[in-house]
C-alpha cells in the first residue's frame, strides 16, 4: 500500500511542477503497487510470498 501512495504523491508532484520523470516514475510505482496488492489479495504468492507489507 505504501507504494502506491509513494506513486501517488510522485504523480502529483510531477504533474504541478511540470517534471516528466517524477510523473513517469509514479505512474510506474502506482502500477506496480496495484499488481501487487492484487495478486497478494487472491492468495497468490509473488517472488516466494503471500504478503507484501
Amino acid at each position: 500500500m505504501s507504494m502506491i501512495i509513494l506513486g501517488i504523491i510522485l504523480l502529483l508532484i510531477g504533474y504541478f511542477t511540470s517534471l516528466s520523470i517524477l510523473y513517469t516514475i509514479g505512474g510506474i510505482l502506482v502500477v506496480v503497487g496495484v499488481v501487487l496488492w492484487i495478486l497478494g489479495a487472491v492468495g497468490r504468492p509473488v517472488g516466494g510470498r503471500k504478503v507484501w507489507f
